[in-house]
């Protein structure tokens, strides 16, 4: 069977160390390469997290990238922290050395090398803002080409966003922090001809993360994958989490259990309402996934993460 090639593109939030390892449980994935974008989290410990955790999963081959974007409104440090707990914890420092490949290059110019050496299109499974994809393509047009589709968590079509106007003053509560945190490269990437998938809070608001959950997974604490997911969110257990990036991804391994539909839309760059990916009629069209099996979902998380 020919294997679906993936570039990942993530930002270092609890969710996405979540969401790389769901993707690494993909046996018609090959993953060429996770580029950490330095938004919701501080880079280094990110960056050094990343490369443990796909040791741990068997990825050690794979490369990851430090991306050297920078985005226009920060993330909160309280969530950013993450990074540093992620990288500290036990499972993940079992030895000394990390085998994983970390690259010179810049994650953007490592996004252009991947695409342009592969032998067919590539899919990139974007859990963070679209920086680095929108630098990639300035750089590199030719690229364009190579991108079979963005799959991408971002984005607020006819929900309030998760921007709250307590962190972010003089924002009216429409956006959401992938699109906030850079939405100048957002509307750069609408501006190309690149099939994007988004998975919107519209959807991620349906699957929140329960304790109920969480206990399911701690009873399967004897395999090492969900040892290490169970450990993951009772770090944000205490706050309304969701499954964004990791229902993203879920995507990948099952397209069917998906409904997609069909908006066009604006981002915008400017003004209170920045970072709002806003549904008006002649706007850029891209696909939202609608609906999802909830059943499916938890029960797909659970017995992929058994291993």
């Amino acid at each position: 069977m020919t294997k679906q090639l993936v570039l990942m593109d993530h930002d270092g939030g609890v969710d996405d160390y979540l969401a790389t390892m769901l993707l690494m449980t993909m046996e018609h994935v090959e993953l060429l390469g996770v580029v950490v974008t330095p938004a919701d989290c501080y880079v280094q410990p990110a960056v050094s997290a990343t490369r443990k955790i796909l040791e741990l999963m068997g990825g050690s081959q794979i490369p990851v990238a430090e991306s050297r974007v920078r985005g226009i409104n920060p993330f909160p440090y309280l969530y950013r922290r993450d990074s540093f707990v992620v990288d500290h914890l036990p499972i993940l420092n079992e030895s000394d050395t990390i085998g994983t490949p970390l690259v010179a290059e810049a994650g953007e110019d490592f996004m252009v090398q991947v695409l342009r050496e592969a032998p067919e299109s590539v899919t990139l499974m974007v859990t963070g803002p679209l920086t680095t994809v929108a630098t990639a393509l300035d750089k590199a047009p030719d690229i364009e080409g190579k991108i079979a589709k963005i799959v991408w968590m971002g984005g607020a079509l006819n929900v309030p966003g998760n921007v709250e106007q307590g962190w972010e003053p003089g924002q009216d509560g429409s956006a959401e922090w992938n699109v906030y945190w850079d939405p100048i490269s957002a509307a750069r990437v609408w501006q190309s001809g690149i099939e994007i998938i988004m998975c919107p809070l519209d959807i991620t608001n349906t699957v929140p993360v329960t304790s109920e959950f969480v206990q399911k997974i701690g009873r399967q604490r004897k395999y090492p994958v969900s040892d290490l997911v169970g450990q993951c969110y009772a770090l944000v257990i205490p706050q309304d989490y969701y499954a964004w990036d990791v229902l993203a991804t879920a995507y990948l391994g099952n397209p069917d259990a998906f409904k997609l539909r069909e908006w066009e839309t604006e981002i915008i760059t400017s003004g209170m309402s920045q970072g709002n990916t806003k549904v008006v009629s002649g706007g850029r069209k891209i696909y939202a996934m609608d609906e999802v099996d909830k059943g499916w979902f938890y029960a797909y998380l659970l017995e992929q993460w058994k291993r």
